[in-house]
């Protein structure tokens, strides 16, 4: 239940649901305890979509589920999306959504 995702699977992660939310569907997030994985793919999903630091994403997710833990390797894994996301590479996908 600890798993880190690859960058590759948040990057597929956060582009299928924002496949489903352009043709107004909703997508539900879920691991098996709902703590960690299913709370960093939907910190990766915050950052794409509002720019906003891993950190930032992580306190807006606490928010509601204070009882998330996103583990030292998954906070790793979600810098370095968010350093892609901000050199342009990931946004291709989303800027072609808008």
């Amino acid at each position: 239940m600890t798993g880190i995702p690859t960058l590759a699977n948040l990057q597929k992660g956060v582009e299928f649901a924002l496949k489903y939310q352009s043709l107004g569907h909703s997508v539900y997030v879920h691991c098996k305890a709902g703590r960690s994985r299913s709370a960093t793919m939907v910190a990766a999903y915050l950052i794409q979509v509002y720019n906003w630091s891993p950190e930032e994403a992580i306190r807006a997710i606490t928010k509601i589920r204070s009882h998330i833990y996103i583990r030292p390797g998954q906070l790793k894994v979600l810098k370095e999306f968010h350093k892609e996301i901000n050199s342009g590479a990931a946004k291709k996908y989303h800027t072609s959504q808008t």
